[in-house]
């Protein structure tokens, strides 16, 4: 009887896990060449990291996968780590001495449970994380390394939506509720009109939000005259958008993708293309101070590895044919000739091709050239072309195929 596999999970085949791969490789390469450093954190978290601090929405906290580390007769609550961001919070509090900067990035998992099964409950993030600086240009930066690594992915199209936890917080205190409050930033009239009910001033201030979504200054001092109590909220998203008006980066201003974020504590962004979020982040200068001591300022960013496997082209990241090569030992039984395959083998994995000793099952059209033993000499055929090179020593075999220009060397 086969096992199926665990609902809301998915086994990544080979072609996946070359996706994934090569995301991750993009990531690490350029979070190195930015100067952040990658850590690791523990897959288990201990509960009340995440409740103490009241660091999670409580749908998130509904979600979390939990259970009772025991420990003798005591014992305390352990999750699966439903956040990438807390924990490195928390690590940071742990290892690292009082408003020293970092930059620090990731490749890990998080859980979160999901009753029907349908959507994922394993979800695998590509982060960043920003520490002790307190400028709107660690936003900027982190949105500008966020792009660089969906631009080398071949993704484009990229829709930049910017907002801000002063502004949420402060509406949602007013109305009490994420739903009706996404509902009203949406445009739903029959939603404003419950807000008016309650509060007729505060749903005339709403009323005049609806369907604005922008980009210029004069859009931002809109905002700043329907609510001038939130000044220092405005400077923050201005700042951020002045300069990414300057660096050529397209974006709006979008309210309502800001709600659902607790611990964001100012600009907040998040990134799409053809209406599938692709990653996001924002500042979250109260966090550190929640989870360990001292007056820290920080802001990260997450790349969604899941989403970016479903849309980009398997093609940009295929290895060429060419830089393949298979090897046929004619004489399996005979140890003199296996050992002349592997000893080729050997020298052209070093030289930076993929070699494979494989079998007559092998699809031989994976392949760009096959390497057949003779008895102490070698066939080369090309698998493009056609064309057989006969009776070749080794030295003869490295040659012809360094002759190539797409060994991986």
């Amino acid at each position: 009887m086969k096992v199926p596999r665990c609902k809301g999970t998915r086994d990544l085949l080979p072609a996946d896990m070359a996706k994934f791969r090569y995301i991750e490789g993009l990531f690490r390469s350029s979070c190195l060449k930015w100067g952040y450093e990658e850590v690791r954190t523990p897959t288990l978290e201990y509960l009340h990291l995440f409740t103490s601090a009241g660091t999670l929405t409580s749908e998130m906290l509904n979600r979390v996968y939990s259970f009772l580390d025991w420990d003798g007769w005591s014992g305390q609550r352990v999750v699966l780590r439903p956040d990438g961001t807390i924990p490195i919070a928390r690590l940071y509090a742990d290892c690292f001495q009082e408003n020293t900067p970092a930059k620090l990035f990731y490749v890990e998992n998080m859980f979160a449970f999901e009753g029907t099964g349908q959507e994922s409950r394993e979800r695998w993030v590509c982060g960043a994380e920003l520490i002790g600086n307190a400028g709107y240009k660690g936003d900027v930066e982190l949105i500008l390394l966020a792009l660089e690594v969906i631009n080398m992915l071949g993704i484009n199209g990229i829709d930049i939506k910017l907002s801000h936890a002063g502004l949420i917080k402060t509406l949602l205190k007013e109305i009490g509720s994420n739903e009706l409050l996404e509902q009203v930033l949406g445009g739903n009239h029959d939603a404003l009109s419950k807000v008016e009910n309650k509060n007729p001033e505060l749903a005339k201030q709403l009323g005049l939000l609806f369907g604005l979504n922008g980009k210029t200054e004069g859009f931002l001092e809109n905002l700043r005259s329907i609510f001038p109590e939130l000044e220092s909220a405005f400077d923050d998203l201005a700042n951020v958008t002045r300069l990414l008006s300057a660096l050529n980066c397209n974006y709006r201003v979008h309210l309502a993708s800001g709600l659902g974020f607790e611990y964001y504590t100012g600009t907040i962004f998040q990134m799409f293309s053809k209406g599938q979020k692709l990653g996001g982040g924002g500042r979250y200068d109260e966090l550190i101070p929640l989870v360990g001591d001292g007056q820290v300022p920080a802001s990260g960013i997450a790349l969604y590895v899941d989403h970016i496997m479903d849309i980009i082209d398997v093609t940009n990241i295929e290895i060429q044919s060419c830089q393949k090569v298979m090897i046929k030992c004619s004489s399996p039984e005979n140890t003199d000739s296996v050992k002349s395959c592997f000893d080729l083998a050997c020298s052209l994995r070093s030289a930076g091709f993929i070699v494979d000793l494989c079998s007559e099952q092998q699809v031989v059209s994976k392949f760009g050239w096959i390497v057949e033993d003779v008895g102490g000499a070698f066939n080369l055929i090309d698998t493009v072309s056609g064309k057989t090179y006969d009776r070749l020593s080794r030295s003869d075999i490295q040659k012809k195929l360094g002759e190539s220009t797409c060994s991986l060397s």
